[in-house]
């Protein structure tokens, strides 16, 4: 047994949770952003209500569309059980964002002024864990002789600060976009939202922690997809999002996998 968090108490539970653990797909699906859970003796970091449940402490509708998926590919999710504010699991501990102490309607309170060891608590009690189970499935599906491939879920607000955002699902990759590619050929044929790459964020905001850490130095095929959260706000709206994305991901991966495997002929 580690060490104690001293923010969270025992019956609080783990830092992620698996889910469709049954799950037999290549595919890993994260969802780092799945919930706006607070350790009690944070007391919500000080926060309002209303901002408890806004985009700030999480990403609204990610987390079902990230289970719908895992049902529809039959592939095992990872996600996030406190909110990103408590620690942002796609940021490192050196990166200013993993413990924000502002927002964008103002102050985070109760993360402002945390000494060094407070700040390597929190990445020990919730950022480590979370890694360490995202890394424990892809090395679970090696060892079933798969091909791993990593997809992390995430939602974004319509409109931030001001200024409003016309893309309505971004696919977002790193240094590797072999099937961000696909997935941005096949997309706009299958629906009628506006897609876009590394839109509204990029490798450049500090968004592709995860992939960066789990994904590319395995050469491992990966992709984020972002969904702006007035899409998804409802179950019905979830389900219809994540048929379109299951489709979606079933039709790339093969011609991927095809690319990076020639015959010997060729």
């Amino acid at each position: 047994m580690g060490e104690a968090c001293r923010f969270l108490d025992s019956d609080e539970g783990a830092a992620y949770e698996i889910i469709n653990a049954g799950g037999r797909a290549p595919v890993l699906l994260v969802c780092e952003h799945a919930s706006n859970r607070f350790p009690r003796k944070l007391n919500a970091l000080g926060l309002s209500e209303d901002l408890q449940k806004s985009h700030i402490a999480w990403d609204p509708g990610a987390l079902g569309v990230a289970c719908a998926l895992a049902r529809r590919l039959d592939a095992r999710l990872v996600a996030a059980r406190f909110s990103r504010l408590v620690y942002d699991c796609n940021r490192p501990p050196d990166a200013p964002d993993a413990i924000a102490e502002t927002g964008e309607f103002g102050p985070v309170p109760g993360n402002a002024g945390l000494s060094r060891e407070e700040r390597a608590e929190r990445a020990r009690c919730l950022y480590e864990p979370f890694q360490q189970a995202v890394a424990a499935e892809l090395d679970r599906l090696r060892e079933a002789g798969a091909e791993p491939v990593l997809v992390t879920v995430h939602s974004f607000t319509p409109v931030y600060r001001g200024r409003a955002r016309e893309v309505q699902i971004g696919v977002l990759h790193d240094e590797d976009a072999r099937l961000a590619d696909e997935l941005l050929r096949l997309l706009p044929g299958r629906c009628d939202f506006r897609i876009g790459r590394n839109d509204p964020y990029g490798p450049e905001d500090g968004v592709t922690h995860t992939l960066r850490r789990q994904a590319l130095p395995g050469g491992m095929l990966n992709v984020m997809l972002e969904i702006r959260n007035d899409l998804i706000a409802e179950q019905d709206a979830q389900e219809a999002m994540a048929g379109l994305l299951a489709g979606a991901l079933a039709a790339a991966l093969p011609g991927v996998r095809l690319l990076n495997h020639p015959t010997e002929e060729a």
